[in-house]
């Protein structure tokens, strides 16, 4: 059990795009069902405020620990990856850099497509989710509420997220930079959750394309969705392989936990592009293999918006300042926190020798003014404690010595303070 919160630090550790391409991210990634049962876990061993986010470019755990080696062990439990693995693409972050790093990805400077706004959204649920188990704790809570502040300012104040970047743009674009004949293509969408319907759309603002087939598990979907987009038509499931026969450009976007397209659904009389918009990857690798098929993954895919983000690359410093304000926000709402009960303990200290030192006085000199003196020895108690708050705030203070010396100075029990508390 995890009952010493004492000396935790808060951590953020995972696998992402920049050292993990979508295979390995792929390993990694943990279903709705593996996040509830993790941090069910973390909740019985005494995990003091942890949250978990899985996407298709990133699998992180954030939250407290004595050590990250024991994140890291439920990462791997609940996933297809290994210790092993993790070490050679992982990010450990720690304290500050953990903290930097979730409001950098937070306002969209950490989207693998610069200024990607949906990572908000699936940051939300995250929190969401964890606190309804109940494993946000109030440390989180504060800088999850910053973050989201402070990604509504970059997102209003700046041209972070200006032009469209999403990957389902960038399948769309591939094909009109790829294919001549994009707009006579037979198009199979395969999958109608979010990136499924925006890849509908896209193809419905930039190509005059008459030709596209949906295929969804869930047909009542379909049929809704249909309803406001008439250019688009139904197929069933169960006639997915026969459907692909007749496609040249097959997307994927089920979001599933494996493969959802194999090699026997290929016809080889045919050639094919296949744009797999999922992570972990919908497609099989076996698919890849056929002479007759190109499959485009969603790192490839990535690589088509340069253009917009020249122009979003400029709003950088600006972001970055409207970050620097949040942080500072955080960092003092956190500091007095953590110092708040050493202030009071040590003031009540020098209260209780000043105390015992007036009576002494008052005892010894007939003439002794209790007044001044208090008026005195007050100031004198508020020019330590200011002092100490001052010594406690710079960067490279260790706090737990500082509050040890303190009490060893003033015979307190100042050391019985968590000044690292959550």
């Amino acid at each position: 059990m995890l009952t010493d919160t004492k000396h935790k630090n808060f951590y953020n550790i995972g696998v992402n795009y920049v050292k993990a391409d979508a295979k390995t991210r792929g390993k990694f990634s943990l279903s709705k069902d593996d996040q509830i049962s993790l941090l069910e876990e973390a909740k019985k061993m005494g995990f003091d405020g942890i949250f978990v986010l899985s996407t298709c470019n990133r699998t992180e755990i954030s939250g407290f620990a004595s050590r990250p080696c024991l994140l890291i062990e439920l990462l791997c439990k609940y996933s297809k990856g290994t210790v092993d693995e993790f070490r050679s693409i992982s990010t450990i972050l720690q304290n500050q850099d953990a903290v930097n790093h979730l409001f950098r990805m937070g306002t969209g400077l950490e989207s693998q497509i610069l200024g990607d706004y949906e990572i908000v959204g699936q940051l939300k649920l995250a929190v969401k989710q964890a606190k309804k188990i109940g494993t946000v704790n109030a440390y989180i809570e504060r800088l999850i509420n910053l973050v989201l502040q402070s990604s509504k300012r970059v997102k209003n104040e700046t041209k972070l997220s200006s032009g469209t970047t999403s990957v389902s743009y960038a399948a769309v674009q591939y094909l009109i930079k790829n294919l001549s004949d994009y707009n006579t293509k037979n198009i199979l969408v395969y999958g109608l959750g979010k990136m499924g319907k925006h890849t509908c759309k896209n193809l419905a603002q930039y190509t005059q394309n008459q030709q596209v087939t949906l295929v969804n598990r869930t047909e009542f979907k379909v049929d809704e969705f249909i309803k406001d987009h008439g250019f688009i038509k139904k197929a069933k499931l169960q006639d997915l392989t026969s459907e692909i026969a007749k496609t040249d450009v097959l997307i994927v976007s089920t979001g599933a936990t494996k493969a959802t397209v194999v090699k026997e659904n290929i016809s080889q009389n045919r050639e094919l592009l296949v744009l797999d918009l999922s992570v972990p990857a919908n497609v099989s690798d076996e698919v890849k293999e056929l002479e007759n098929v190109t499959l485009v993954n969603v790192d490839e895919l990535s690589k088509v918006t340069d253009e917009t983000l020249a122009v979003r690359k400029k709003e950088i410093p600006l972001a970055e300042s409207i970050i620097k304000e949040h942080k500072e926000e955080f960092n003092e709402w956190l500091n007095h926190r953590r110092f708040t009960p050493a202030i009071n303990a040590l003031k009540q200290s020098l209260e209780s020798i000043q105390k015992n030192e007036i009576n002494f006085h008052k005892k010894k000199l007939s003439n002794f003014d209790v007044d001044q003196a208090e008026a005195i020895t007050s100031r004198f108690i508020q020019k330590i404690t200011t002092q100490f708050v001052k010594h406690l705030k710079e960067e490279n203070t260790s706090v737990n010595q500082s509050i040890e010396v303190m009490a060893k100075v003033f015979g307190t029990n100042l050391e019985t303070i968590d000044a690292e508390n959550h």
